[in-house]
């Protein structure tokens, strides 16, 4: 078959100002990238349309086509007829030119142009780090220029969209003297920056200044958070995001409008694309579908419990997406041996689904499809056992081919999700925003993960009564922890139970509204493998591209 880039540069794009007339804009809403990029000036109406959450399973090491499925399925709401929108993330090239070679879908089912959408596409995330390191650079100006907040401990990391191991920790001021004293700091990945995550949940840029205000800097002698605000740092760096927090209009290869905007991680932020795309979508559209990342265990667990609470959603339906594969891997089969039918690893590794299942539809209550996300090395068998396990679990599993048929692929999950989107419900939380900070924690790992028992370090317990007495308390919590796993060790596949979940840091992010709780080894700042994906791309004369993918 051919690579995603060779089918994405035979597919004929339209003109951008045709894929926005088609959501009802007009030249005077949108601002032109070229011929096939557009950011969106128009601010969000009333919200119009149905939102359809995409999640998956834990993942195997190469993803399971969540936004594979994403795309496909809007792209079969636009073959029925349905005016449909995408909101999605847009890539870092951290995973670019790492291991995954490219976020923008796969086969006939993707958003175009890919090589600008993984690339540097609209400058977004440039301007997030560019307005992070500038908080970053007046931080250690105040210090340098007297102190006047008493600033004792710096808690803000500098960023760059990059995987660069080595920057993880380094050593400011290396030489003091009139450099300034030296000290510890550091760079996370802009993915995991909470200036990305302050512009996601924003709802315009009045509300993005006061966020970016909130951010903590770090704290002062007494204990005390310092904020952006006290350095008055806000408005410069919206200044510098002026351009970023406007959503990006591009396509899908069926010619389905698509938002891309925002890439938060969801194994150390939120993992959803920016509040501001997805109400313009919804305000433009009948039906919306978005994805939160990873398993959804991570990803949709907080897209419903911080996105959809913050921003006041609530989503029509949600796919579950499945693999063969993935399920296989659960159940102990080696990665490099999951195309071979295997019955009893499939038994085994299904109860991965199951715990997948039983969070949507019990602890928060969604009407729920399982898409089979099919291989060509699928068998019948197989794919049989996973829609009868299923069924006895009173859901109904639809597979999907969009990979190699575009929306067309995904017609019978397109019937399934409008099916499951007219039942009304109410939506459930997994705790309530007046429990305390380690009740909230404590729920989410015992009803979402399964685990036994939730421990705190002596750090985690002393920075969470910290936040609670400093006016924290009533924030959402956001795990951070491997997305491989629903425990936090990611060679605890299937349904682990009886763990202990032990709770190992905490960082609070005024900006973003929510504490970070790590639980585990969580790296802020990602490596590049041994091979990465930077050695496989090439670029000839006239600017084509291969080893995007």
């Amino acid at each position: 078959m051919k690579s995603d880039i060779e089918i994405a540069r035979e597919c004929t794009l339209r003109p951008i100002g045709e894929i926005a007339a088609k959501l009802g804009l007009t030249e005077d809403d949108v601002e032109l990238y070229g011929k096939y990029k557009a950011k969106v000036t128009a601010r969000p109406g009333a919200k119009k349309g149905k939102l359809i959450l995409v999640t998956a399973i834990n993942p195997t090491p190469l993803g399971e086509g969540k936004t594979t499925v994403s795309i496909g399925l809007a792209d079969a709401f636009t073959l029925m007829g349905k005016k449909c929108a995408l909101a999605l993330r847009e890539p870092s090239l951290g995973p670019v030119f790492g291991i995954k070679g490219g976020a923008t879908g796969g086969g006939y089912s993707q958003v175009l142009p890919m090589e600008d959408i993984n690339l540097h596409f609209t400058g977004d995330l440039h301007a997030i780090t560019a307005a992070n390191n500038l908080l970053a650079a007046l931080i250690d100006n105040h210090i340098k220029f007297g102190n006047e907040k008493k600033i004792k401990v710096i808690s803000f990391r500098r960023a760059m969209d990059m995987n660069e191991r080595s920057l993880r920790k380094i050593i400011l001021c290396a030489k003091g003297g009139a450099d300034g004293e030296p000290h510890e700091g550091g760079f996370d990945i802009t993915a995991a920056s909470e200036v990305m995550t302050t512009l996601c949940l924003a709802e315009n840029v009045t509300d993005l200044k006061r966020r970016l205000a909130a951010i903590i800097v770090g704290y002062d002698e007494d204990g005390k958070a310092v904020t952006c605000g006290d350095l008055g740092a806000e408005e410069a760096m919206a200044i510098l995001l002026k351009d970023a927090v406007k959503p990006n209009l591009v396509q899908t290869i069926g010619g389905t409008p698509a938002f891309i905007h925002g890439g938060p991680f969801a194994n150390i932020a939120h993992g959803c694309n920016s509040v501001i795309a997805t109400k313009t979508a919804l305000s433009l559209s009948d039906i919306t579908v978005t994805e939160a990342g990873f398993g959804a265990d991570l990803g949709a667990e907080k897209f419903l419990d911080i996105k959809c609470r913050k921003a006041g959603l609530k989503p029509a339906a949600v796919v579950l997406v499945a693999t063969v594969r993935a399920l296989k891997y659960n159940g102990g089969v080696d990665k490099s041996n999951l195309t071979a039918e295997d019955i009893p690893a499939l038994e085994k590794g299904i109860v991965n689904l199951g715990a997948h299942v039983d969070n949507l539809t019990k602890v928060f209550g969604v009407p729920l499809v399982v898409s089979i996300n099919k291989f060509a090395t699928d068998t019948d068998t197989e794919i049989a056992f996973v829609q009868k396990y299923c069924a006895e679990k009173g859901v109904k599993a639809v597979v999907n081919e969009c990979f190699l048929k575009g929306g067309e692929g995904a017609l019978a999950l397109a019937d399934a999700v409008l099916e499951a989107s007219a039942k009304d419900y109410d939506l459930a939380y997994t705790y309530e925003l007046t429990d305390p900070l380690k009740v909230k924690i404590e729920k989410v790992g015992k009803r979402i993960y399964g685990a036994a028992e939730v421990t705190f370090s002596d750090v985690a317990a002393a920075k969470l009564a910290a936040a609670e007495e400093q006016g924290y308390g009533s924030y959402p919590v956001c795990i951070a922890k491997t997305q491989y796993s629903l425990s936090p060790d990611q060679k605890a596949l299937g349904r682990p139970t009886g763990f202990t979940f032990p709770v190992t840091d905490v960082t609070v992010r005024g900006g973003a509204g929510f504490v970070v709780v790590e639980c585990g080894s969580v790296m802020l700042m990602p490596g590049l493998p041994k091979e990465p994906n930077a050695y496989k791309m090439t670029i000839s004369e006239d600017g084509v591209i291969d080893g995007l993918s």
